[in-house]
């Protein structure tokens, strides 16, 4: 792929690259492909008068032109790889391979074009309403909170060509947030109005019953006969991520075409005629999810082989392999993994630990079953997150091959570059986005907000965890924590939550606090990892990924007692990580505690224990997961 490709994809920026981007250039490999029209609205976390956090995507071009700035930086880094070439054979190029996508700009949609591309198709992006009403075949991923969206829509004239182009039973798939805009209006930071061509209101999901909000993993279908694009599911789970969700009624149910359960029966998927639409991500939804949009974009087409049924019944447990990513002594860019955080081997050399080549190894645990994979990037660029060139074009190369969610940590803050010029945290988020994450984990900075907003009692808005929960939808957010267990002789010798333990300390002690950490372990903070939780959850974290230093690398399995703590103690998911060795830790965590996920690094890097062999274990043990 050449300049001119990425270049023909930024109608927008097109004319600030195309002067300063070099054919064949490492650059034109990593450029964001940007939104086709603007979205609203400026932000400033330096002010707190200043409520709208959208920002004009032609203002990205400026960001943007901080990577031509900063290209040389990428040659420290000699990230070896290249994009793997494995697309599907595409259509000749004519009206008949061509894909309309309406993008907004906001959240990742590259996994939504990667997908299309895959599958044989070219894309169209929405330039006007005429775009619209002139499309083939249209498809609307939206990503995000439901009134941007819609305000989006309403400025720029799409709506009425929405409204238009699906009232005519044009071929249309909306995903996620597109099925939702459909209804008439939702209760997300409102009510907003929607476009009403279907009855009924959005709602969020009811989190008073146990369920956590968001709705985060592979959850399964009841499909009905007509249903067309689900023919090849199989009774297999497909993947959602959402806070809120539409309710079936008399009024809606000729609509229905799917159903899934959590807490109350909620709208899957709706169909009339050529238009579909689905509240899971087909995007993120592996195999299963492909066939989906084949389905969408070969409607004709007859199944050729039966798919293997599968067997989902409810909302599977999630394996998640993690890659901590960071540049070697060569500078190379290397999976590593430490022991209690130390990621450099204990010989005369004291060389980073080398697992792998980042793009590589994920690719490869998407092949092996797994249900997210995540890149923690440990490496630096601390003083310009921006700037980060390999691990961006990490994201672009791993989202072409790999269609499973893709979580990225590492740097995500505002920050000023050399020349003074503050950049947002929410501005960092976008490029990651942008690059193909769909959701990004925050550390340290979620902490240093958690403390302030403890000790005032404000949520000013303006910290990175607001600011990107606010525009993206904080299923898009993960908080990161990193405590280490301090175990004390009195349950009184603290102000923070303590608990006994099931495994007494060096000196007998029954009781512990788990204090919380930034930079990488390596700053003990005063707030305990209970505090911390319940904190960021009322600040718009959508996921809490649990960490502890004590239990890392050691194979010994998880600390259930902290897991256990900090999954009663919050209504969001729980990710359980740090101390894996075999699967029966596995089952253990998700029997103990109330973990929705467990996430293992070192174990399947040096290949001790293959993930299959972690969900066979979990279904021998009565546990749901994806297969």
């Amino acid at each position: 792929m050449n300049a001119a490709f990425f270049i023909d994809q930024l109608p927008i920026l097109r004319p600030h690259f195309a002067a300063r981007v070099p054919a064949g250039s490492v650059v034109s490999q990593i450029v964001m492909e940007a939104s086709p029209f603007s979205i609203a609205v400026s932000s400033s976390s330096s002010s707190s008068s200043s409520q709208s956090v959208f920002r004009s995507l032609s203002s990205l071009s400026h960001s943007s032109s901080l990577i031509c700035l900063r290209k040389n930086r990428c040659k420290s880094h000699n990230l070896k790889v290249k994009s793997s070439g494995k697309f599907a054979v595409r259509a000749s190029f004519g009206s008949d391979s061509v894909v309309t996508l309406l993008d907004y700009g906001a959240g990742n949609v590259r996994s939504v074009r990667n997908a299309i591309r895959y599958l044989g198709f070219e894309i169209k992006d929405v330039q006007n309403p005429e775009d619209i009403l002139n499309a083939k075949r249209l498809i609307f991923p939206g990503v995000g909170a439901f009134a941007p969206a819609m305000d989006v829509l309403n400025s720029k004239g799409m709506a009425e060509a929405l409204c238009t182009y699906i009232e005519n039973d044009r071929p249309f798939l909306g995903i996620c947030l597109g099925l939702q805009l459909l209804f008439e209006s939702s209760e997300e930071n409102g009510p907003v109005k929607g476009l009403g061509l279907i009855p009924g209101v959005v709602g969020r999901f009811d989190s008073s019953n146990g369920f956590r909000v968001p709705h985060i993993g592979w959850n399964a279908l009841e499909i009905s006969e007509d249903s067309e694009i689900l023919d090849e599911i199989s009774n297999r789970h497909v993947y959602f991520v959402h806070s809120y969700r539409a309710m079936p009624s008399d009024k809606n149910k000729d609509w229905i075409s799917s159903t899934c359960s959590y807490g109350d029966k909620f709208i899957a998927s709706v169909r009339r005629g050529n238009v579909h639409a689905v509240q899971f991500h087909p995007e993120k939804s592996g195999d299963v999810g492909l066939s989906v949009l084949r389905r969408f974009l070969f409607p004709k087409s007859t199944v050729t082989k039966k798919p293997t049924e599968g067997k989902a019944s409810r909302l599977a447990k999630r394996v998640i392999a993690c890659l901590d990513v960071r540049a070697n002594d060569q500078g190379d860019l290397v999976v590593t993994k430490g022991d209690q955080y130390d990621v450099r081997e204990q010989t005369e050399e004291n060389e980073v630990r080398n697992l792998g080549k980042p793009v590589e190894l994920a690719g490869q645990y998407y092949k092996d079953g797994a249900d997210e994979v995540s890149f923690l990037n440990i490496t630096g660029f601390r003083d310009f997150p921006l700037g980060d060139l390999p691990m961006l074009q990490v994201l672009r190369y791993t989202s072409e091959n790999v269609f499973v969610p893709l979580t990225v940590g590492g740097g995500i803050r505002d920050f000023k570059d050399a020349n003074g010029r503050h950049y947002s945290s929410l501005e960092v988020a976008s490029e990651y986005f942008r690059s193909g994450a769909d959701k990004i984990s925050i550390g340290s900075d979620a902490v240093y907000a958690a403390e302030e907003y403890l000790r005032t009692g404000v949520k000013t808005g303006n910290s990175s965890l607001e600011q990107i929960s606010k525009v993206y939808g904080n299923q898009a957010v993960v908080v990161s924590i990193d405590p280490r267990r301090v175990y004390l002789k009195s349950p009184n010798d603290v102000e923070f939550k303590v608990i006994r333990v099931t495994n007494p300390g060096p000196n007998g002690e029954e009781y512990a606090w788990y204090q919380c950490t930034v930079n990488g372990g390596r700053e003990g903070r005063p707030i305990g990892a209970y505090e911390l939780a319940k904190a960021v959850e009322e600040l718009g974290a959508g996921e809490i990924l649990l960490n502890c230093i004590d239990c890392d690398g050691q194979g010994k399995g998880f600390d259930t007692d902290l897991v256990k703590l900090i999954s009663d103690c919050v209504s969001i998911p729980v990710i359980a990580s740090s101390g894996a060795g075999s699967p029966h830790h596995f089952s253990e965590v998700f029997n103990k505690t109330n973990a929705s996920a467990a996430l293992a690094a070192g174990i399947f890097h040096r290949k001790e224990v293959p993930i299959q062999s972690v969900k066979e274990h979990l279904l021998k043990e009565g546990i749901e997961v994806r297969i």
